[in-house]
């Protein structure tokens, strides 16, 4: 009898009354265009300084570095004179690395070219294929700054952008699908072909590639406890 009751009374309110109302209250897929240049570019500079360093001391210096880049305003920092970057290598604030603090400068430049060709950088992310991350990432790496690789697709996923990334189980797992992938599987036909699969699975199942990504990488090799992989993260 209370099964019953239960299953009448969870079949009332379609899924999709659900996700409305979450999107409602938290943005939804319209949120990437309205996002502002300035989050951009700083979730930029989080991705490429956190890149080889602990996130954690990161996540704990962060308002030091809005402080000092200004709030990421692309155009207030392009307007910046030599020895406003140059004193940025000193600044206790911030991670000291010259060559990272250079990026945010190229980086500002890259935002605000974007914003001038679409109106904004996230209207660029929200209008972008779905099905050609990869295109999307060439333009990240190539007109960006130190944000190739792992820093493009992880960007991508901090944004909001339903995205997948290539992590060495989400590779593996590919290959035990039987996906021709390399060993190594960094060459564009590996990339292409991972591009592939998952915009197939993602058709097969109605599932975000966010989804996708996540669980065929949970699918597959060492199954650590949820204790270490809670430890791994505050490392």
């Amino acid at each position: 009898m209370v099964k019953s009751v239960v299953a009448k009374s969870a079949a009332r309110v379609p899924f999709n009354r659900v996700r409305e109302r979450a999107a409602k209250r938290k943005g939804g897929e319209k949120a990437l265009a309205k996002l502002g240049d300035d989050r951009v570019l700083a979730e930029m500079a989080r991705r490429i300084f956190s890149a080889g360093f602990v996130w954690s001391v990161i996540d704990k210096k962060w308002p030091g570095f809005e402080d000092a880049f200004l709030g990421f305003n692309p155009k207030r920092l392009l307007f910046q004179p030599a020895e406003f970057w140059h004193d940025l290598a000193s600044d206790k604030r911030i991670v000291r690395n010259p060559q990272k603090i250079k990026s945010v400068r190229e980086n500002a430049k890259f935002v605000s070219d974007i914003a001038a060709e679409h109106g904004s950088f996230g209207k660029f992310l929200a209008t972008w294929p779905a099905d050609d991350q990869l295109g999307l990432m060439d333009i990240l790496a190539k007109r960006g700054s130190r944000l190739g690789g792992n820093s493009g697709q992880y960007l991508l996923r901090f944004l909001g952008r339903d995205s997948f990334i290539l992590t060495n189980d989400l590779m593996l797992c590919l290959r035990d699908c039987g996906v021709p992938i390399s060993e190594k599987g960094t060459s564009k036909k590996d990339t292409k072909l991972a591009q592939a699969q998952i915009n197939a699975w993602a058709a097969e199942s109605g599932l975000p590639l966010t989804h996708i990504s996540r669980i065929c990488a949970l699918s597959i090799g060492e199954n650590h406890p949820v204790e270490r992989l809670r430890e791994a993260m505050q490392e």
